[in-house]
């Protein structure tokens, strides 16, 4: 009975064999085949990803190179190099309160580049971190400005930096990475903030003007006026602005008009920060 049914699969496989052309070795050969191109597809792989990682990287990858650096005695921004020298810094203190997304907004359809310092205060709701998250996606830099936004000098060194740092885990967690630039609320440093910020790996800035807390000029028309008539315009201009309603309604006339005067924005990526 065995051998019949040893007899009977060798007629069943023979038949196999003759109605597909194929010897009897075939089958196995074609695994060996699939199994030899499967392994040399990924050998081939792994060397172009080997060699990805070994190839210098092109510029679009490359951290943008620094062209500008910080003056500290005018606080604005100096060329390195060949850079163009006419330029202004956009930079919005207390963000996001309420004006702040509408600012990046018009900013992001001018296309044009600017900083939000944010204060930590502001971002104890759902709401105001959703805001400095949209900011931030729109593609602007976020600054600190510390947590409660009181002058530095009142407070002890371990104080001041709880106003600092912890703002920093604040934004880090919200938008995923921690801030690089720092303004001291009224421009008001210590030796310890500025050790503080040098610590986190961030720029210490003030401003070279700016003049929207001021009565006479919190309206569309007078603020225009003044922030591209002051005479402390010039080349590399850090200009302080904040969230408020007159500014978030000039803002637009301010950059054309700048623009018209031949200035471009700077843009921060191209600012020189501590490693």
């Amino acid at each position: 009975m065995f051998n019949k049914v040893l007899v009977l699969l060798a007629s069943v496989a023979i038949l196999l064999i003759a109605c597909t052309g194929q010897d009897p070795d075939h089958a196995e050969k074609e695994k060996n085949k699939s199994v030899e191109t499967a392994a040399s597809v990924r050998d081939e792989s792994q060397q172009e990803k080997k060699e990805q990682e070994e190839a210098p990287k092109t510029n679009a990858e490359e951290k943008v190179k620094a062209e500008y650096r910080v003056n500290k005695d005018t606080w604005s921004f100096e060329p390195i190099g060949d850079a163009d020298p006419k330029v202004v810094l956009l930079t919005f203190d207390d963000a996001p309160d309420k004006y702040s997304l509408e600012i990046a907004k018009t900013l992001h359809r001018l296309k044009v580049p600017a900083i939000f310092f944010v204060n930590g205060h502001f971002l104890e709701n759902d709401q105001n971190k959703a805001m400095l998250k949209e900011i931030h996606d729109l593609g602007f830099p976020i600054g600190n400005h510390t947590y409660s936004h009181v002058n530095l000098k009142e407070l002890t060194e371990k104080e001041q930096e709880r106003e600092i740092v912890k703002l920093n885990n604040l934004v880090e967690g919200i938008i995923g990475e921690r801030p690089k630039y720092f303004r001291a609320p009224f421009g008001s440093n210590t030796d310890h903030s500025r050790k503080v910020a040098e610590e986190e790996k961030m720029l210490v800035m003030n401003w070279t003007y700016g003049y929207d807390w001021e009565k006479e000029y919190q309206d569309k028309k007078a603020l225009t006026e003044i922030m591209l008539n002051s005479p402390y315009l010039g080349n590399g201009a850090n200009l302080l602005m904040h969230d408020r309603k007159w500014t978030s309604e000039a803002i637009e006339e301010i950059v054309k008009g700048f623009q018209k005067k031949g200035y471009k924005m700077l843009d921060p990526d191209s600012i020189e920060t501590p490693a």
